[in-house]
């Protein structure tokens, strides 16, 4: 196999999509509860970058099952973003699940998850979840070095 040919999506940026059954509601709950807003938009689409990375709101007939994490945030700091993101009105999901920690439950919306993949040098991970306007369950997580 030459360079050309090896391995195109290895060196490609990842770009979630998230469908928007009201692309202005939408809008509204991006830019009023998490401080973001579009760097650029077309007929039908928001893009919207963070920390180097992209997502899109477009607007669908169709929705999310909202039955798992769609995208998530890494954080540095996962009590400040949590606290912040509260006082903007999001509302934290309370959950249990297996491989929580502390009875595998929430506590004030935020998991302690055991265990992490061995290259990101973690030994767990603090999460929360959310949901946006349209029914996405989205995620923040903080490494647990």
């Amino acid at each position: 196999m030459s360079a050309d040919d090896s391995d195109p999506l290895d060196r490609a940026r990842v770009a979630t999509r998230l469908p928007a059954q009201d692309l202005d509601r939408a809008r509204r709950f991006y830019s009023e509860q998490l401080g973001l807003e579009p760097v650029d938009e077309r007929p039908g689409g928001l893009l919207y970058r963070c920390g180097g990375a992209e997502f899109v709101l477009f607007r669908s007939t169709g929705a999310s099952p909202g039955t798992f994490t769609q995208m998530a945030w890494e954080v540095d700091d996962i009590e400040t973003a949590v606290s912040t993101l509260k006082r903007r009105g999001v509302v934290f999901e309370e959950v249990g699940l297996p491989g929580l920690l502390g009875g595998g439950r929430t506590s004030d919306g935020i998991a302690e998850i055991e265990g992490n993949y061995p290259s990101k040098g973690a030994r767990g991970e603090r999460g929360a979840w959310f949901r946006d306007s349209e029914g996405n369950l989205l995620g923040i997580g903080q490494l647990v070095l």
